[in-house]
């Protein structure tokens, strides 16, 4: 069951990800929601990493830990900056739309 968390962490990543390209995509009057739901599934899924590294120090699996903290670190950066790029870029072009 532990495992699942690292699919839910990278299944909510790639929602992370599609909701504000939808966003961009369609002229929808939606997109703050989007935007919110976009960031709340980046935040779920970050939170599944740190719940699955618990469970690693838990088990006391410090070989599992080691070998895999700095491909997390670099994961959780890039899906956090992502997330928030692509936002922005959202809400930018909506807010150009506007005026």
């Amino acid at each position: 069951m532990v495992g699942l968390l690292n699919v839910g962490s990278l299944v909510l990543g790639l929602i992370a990800w599609l909701l504000p390209v939808v966003s961009l995509m369609r002229t929808t009057k939606h997109r703050a929601a989007l935007s919110i739901m976009s960031l709340s599934a980046c935040a779920i899924s970050l939170i599944l990493q740190i719940y699955y590294n618990y469970h690693l120090v838990q088990i006391e699996d410090w070989a599992a830990l080691m070998d895999t903290i700095r491909g997390v670190v670099v994961a959780a950066t890039v899906l956090l900056i992502g997330t928030l790029l692509l936002n922005t870029i959202s809400l930018l072009v909506y807010r150009r739309n506007i005026y």
